[in-house]
């Protein structure tokens, strides 16, 4: 599968933010999805997974209470809305999907394919 995220740009602090995670190549139901952000210098956090039918949503620590995941199975997209952006917000956000159900979410090792990300500056 071919994962391609997009929608990020400059904010304001305080501003939300939809991005988005497009996939293609094999189908869309067959994959959980993830995103995780990166800082260059330090590792990939992880944010958020829904399950492969959307019934079901995680949330990791970093971004909790300030996003919401969402996935539409007939744009083959997953979304990942964010609110009350700070600077310390500013990464490049990746989606990815494991192969089968990780272990862990947040455990990156799990997740067999990624997209290239996409940049979200959030100015103070």
């Amino acid at each position: 599968v071919q994962l391609v995220e997009s929608g990020g740009g400059v904010v304001q602090a305080g501003d939300s933010l939809k991005i988005s995670c497009v996939a293609s190549g094999d189908t869309f139901d067959n994959y959980h999805i993830a995103w995780f952000r990166q800082v260059p210098g330090k590792e990939r956090e992880y944010i958020s997974a829904i399950s492969r039918t959307g019934m079901s949503t995680y949330y990791g620590d970093s971004m909790k209470g300030r996003v919401t995941i969402s996935r539409d199975a007939a744009k083959n997209t997953v979304y990942l809305q964010m609110g009350s952006l700070k600077p310390e917000d500013t990464a490049v956000y990746y989606c990815a999907a494991p192969t089968i159900t990780p272990t862990r979410w947040s455990y990156t090792h799990e997740y067999t394919y990624w997209g290239k990300g996409t940049l979200v500056t959030v100015s103070s």
